[in-house]
């Protein structure tokens, strides 16, 4: 079965950095994307970044880019999400996402796997 565990999530100040990981265990196939995503209270969960297992670009929601760098191991077993600037509404709970089957990054209902998130609470 397939296990995605978020760590890394805590307390920032406005302007501050954390940095998030997710270890993606127990399969035997290429993902075709990984992402990672937030759901924000009184918001939907959103996508924040994600990549194609057979691409070469790391793609970022426009709120994020510039600040937010995501990075992985080859394998897509070990995913990192780098955030600095961090702003109040960058608060919420990170997912990481794991789909099987081709199709848009940036859709997150065609998702296959989901981790339990962690926490990010941005506030001074």
């Amino acid at each position: 079965q397939v296990k995605l565990v978020e760590s890394g999530g805590g307390l920032a100040q406005p302007g501050g950095s954390l940095t998030l990981s997710c270890a993606a265990s127990g399969f035997d196939f290429r993902p075709y994307a990984m992402s990672w995503a937030r759901q924000v209270p009184g918001r939907g969960r959103d996508w924040v970044s994600g990549f194609y297992l057979n691409g070469n670009d790391t793609y970022y929601h426009d709120s994020v880019k510039g600040r937010f760098t995501m990075s992985r191991d080859n394998a897509g077993h070990t995913l990192y999400l780098q955030m600095n600037h961090l702003k109040p509404e960058d608060t919420g709970l990170y997912f990481c996402a794991m789909r099987r089957h081709f199709g848009d990054v940036k859709v997150l209902t065609e998702y296959n796997y989901w981790g339990q998130g962690t926490q990010v609470t941005v506030s001074s």
